[in-house]
């Protein structure tokens, strides 16, 4: 066990990217002993049913829906909010699984999604220049002085939010909310729109399947209950570490901060701290890849996280750009193939799409999105390998982040309701047509 611990801290010789400039490093260590002492938010037992659920996914067997907030934010941790969220995955997960005709892995980006990596350090507005804003486990999203002091109890304050996300989530997916005929009624709401008529056709195809299931007196109980995982980007080092802990059954170290953990393409560095600190846990991992990457670099990550070769154990998370995607992705794709080995592919279509308006909004087209998704699986079919999975900002909200989609959101309609405080996100509406149109690529 000793040498497990002393695995878990050879972080701290390496460079940490991404970290805040904490004004009082007494009280970091404070709130890291007092996070140490919780309990953990997720359990081995879990991490290791997750990991067992993608190791189907990168055998071809299930598809991955991972999707939530750009950035978690406290005030934004409300019962009504999360349901929200929970409820959209649901109905996406309930579209791509009879488009897949396979199990739909469902991981909300929630309960830990509260830090973000930046470009750059400080923001200056009107000739005063502050820190930037690193998320609200780090400091607050007001341009004072005050309220961009990094603050060590903000740590503390992230865990009794996930906490209470948590208990939430799991209440929601295995409390009746989850019931898959519940779940399908709100569907059919969104297909009825006549802006979404397009859908109509598959909306009816699941509601046959459903009677059909019920008819054949199929197990109402696990119809009304469902799993739902939960991840985040493992980016802040002082909360990571001391939530992560030894099973006594095994002896090996589990983040338990969250199921799933990914390094995101800014902190993938294989000779960094991020990279080795994910290294040494049993969590799964995912790795953001960026369209510079190359199959060597895919090559290697996968020796430094995955040497053993063990499905489940390594996500790629491609986030190339709409533009890029169809050259970039193919020749990292054939060469892990070419070497033997088998993590799960999954597209991210949100963040190689950005753009800013004249008016000064962060955006995204809808069109965009989508072009790179269907970029994603035409890459797939090129070289023969199978696209496993998307990961996606959206929120349950009727937001008006991301241009186009059904609903016709254009540059003036920004400004009606825009409440990202980092990253636009896919709202409600645009989800479920997102889930619609994959399903569409899933039975081409």
């Amino acid at each position: 066990m000793e040498d497990v611990l002393a695995g878990l801290d050879y972080w701290r010789n390496l460079e940490a990217k991404q970290q805040p400039s904490w004004p009082d490093m007494a009280a970091v260590r404070e709130a890291s002993a007092e996070l140490a002492s919780f309990p953990p938010l997720v359990f081995a037992g879990e991490v290791d049913q997750l990991r067992d659920r993608l190791a189907a996914a990168a055998r071809g067997e299930a598809f991955l829906l991972m999707g939530g907030d750009c950035a978690e934010t406290f005030a934004g941790a409300t019962a009504e909010q999360i349901r929200n969220r929970v409820k959209t995955v649901l109905q996406m997960a309930v579209v791509l699984t009879y488009g897949a005709s396979m199990p739909v892995i469902k991981v909300g980006r929630m309960a830990g999604q509260f830090a973000k990596p930046r470009s750059n350090d400080f923001e200056t507005r009107n000739g005063v220049t502050l820190p930037a804003y690193r998320g609200d486990i780090v400091n607050g999203y007001d341009f004072t002085p005050e309220s961009r002091e990094a603050n060590p109890r903000r740590l503390v304050q992230g865990y009794h939010t996930a906490s209470s996300t948590l208990n939430l989530i799991r209440a929601f997916t295995q409390g009746g909310f989850a019931d898959l005929r519940q779940v399908h009624e709100w569907n059919k709401g969104f297909t009825e729109n006549p802006a979404n008529a397009r859908y109509n056709r598959l909306a009816k195809e699941i509601d046959r399947a459903v009677h059909f299931m019920i008819a054949c007196g199929a197990d109402l109980g696990e119809m009304t209950r469902t799993e739902f995982f939960v991840s985040h980007e493992a980016l802040l080092m002082d909360y990571e570490r001391p939530m992560t802990r030894i099973d006594s059954r095994t002896g090996t170290a589990y983040n338990t901060s969250s199921h799933f953990l990914w390094v995101g393409e800014r902190t993938r560095d294989l000779d960094g701290a991020h990279v080795d600190f994910l290294s040494r846990v049993r969590n799964p991992i995912g790795v953001k890849l960026g369209p510079t990457t190359t199959g060597d670099d895919a090559l290697r990550l996968i020796d430094k996280l995955d040497p053993d070769r063990e499905p489940g154990r390594l996500t790629f998370i491609t986030r190339m750009g709409a533009d890029k995607i169809r050259d970039a992705l193919p020749p990292v794709l054939k060469a892990v193939h070419d070497s033997g080995a088998t993590p799960l592919w999954v597209t991210d279509p949100m963040h190689g799409n950005g753009i800013t308006t004249p008016t000064g909004y962060k955006t995204r087209r809808f069109d965009d999105v989508m072009d790179e998704l269907k970029g994603f699986f035409a890459a797939h079919r090129e070289v023969g390998t199978f696209p496993g999975g998307i990961h996606v900002e959206l929120t349950g909200d009727d937001v008006t982040e991301c241009l186009g989609g059904s609903e016709n959101i254009d540059e003036a309609s920004l400004a009606t309701r825009y409440e990202s405080l980092c990253d636009p996100r896919l709202n409600h509406m645009q989800s479920l047509e997102l889930a619609f149109q994959v399903t569409e690529e899933l039975t081409r």
